[in-house]
């Protein structure tokens, strides 16, 4: 489900139903994508895996003793069709965990590119915090914009000429403020 509904963007554009839903749901889930990756889950990329008959193991780049546990369910997705679904850890060491695969033949130790993501249980849920919802469909709103006249952003300080593009790297810092408590840290780096 999108943080921002198909209803809630229409009313806030003013445009009745002179567009599809399947248009106005692209800019919902555009704003989604946008916004999603910076907020805290429980989860972490996969870097590497490699599998000895059906045990596969799954590498880190940071340790997840504390985050994982055996018996714990997990979601893996973007880490090769035999790791991606939801599994059963079996072991956790460091900066690995083990899981049952449908692997038949031993693989050994290989990077995934791009990164894979290994997901447990979230405890929040972002579509019932207002401003979550808010910054959602300020983005949203936005892309609508932009979309629909290109040319039409913000103004320099020092010569007040228009700026040709408004989805720069300033999209996500007019929400900063709303977003702030829910951020997780590590999606702040640079």
């Amino acid at each position: 489900m999108s943080l921002t509904t198909i209803a809630e963007l229409r009313t806030a554009l003013g445009v009745g139903t002179l567009y599809a839903d399947a248009t106005l749901q692209e800019v919902c889930d555009a704003a989604d994508n946008v916004l999603l990756p910076f907020l805290w889950k429980n989860q972490v990329p996969t870097v590497a895996h490699s599998n000895v008959g059906t045990v596969g193991t799954l590498y880190f780049d940071e340790p997840i003793r504390d985050m994982f546990y055996v018996g714990q369910s997990v979601t893996i997705s973007g880490s090769g069709t035999k790791f991606n679904g939801t599994k059963t850890i079996t072991g956790v060491s460091e900066y690995s965990f083990n899981v049952t695969t449908s692997h038949t033949s031993d693989n050994p130790y290989h990077t995934i590119m791009p990164y894979g993501i290994a997901a447990a249980e979230t405890y929040a849920d972002y579509t019932a915090i207002p401003a979550i919802q808010e910054a959602a469909l300020m983005i949203s709103i936005d892309i609508w914009q932009s979309r629909q006249a290109p040319s039409s952003g913000g103004v320099t300080i020092d010569g007040y000429q228009p700026s040709p593009y408004r989805m720069g790297n300033t999209l996500l810092a007019r929400v900063r403020g709303l977003l702030a408590p829910y951020l997780d840290p590590r999606s702040m780096v640079g």
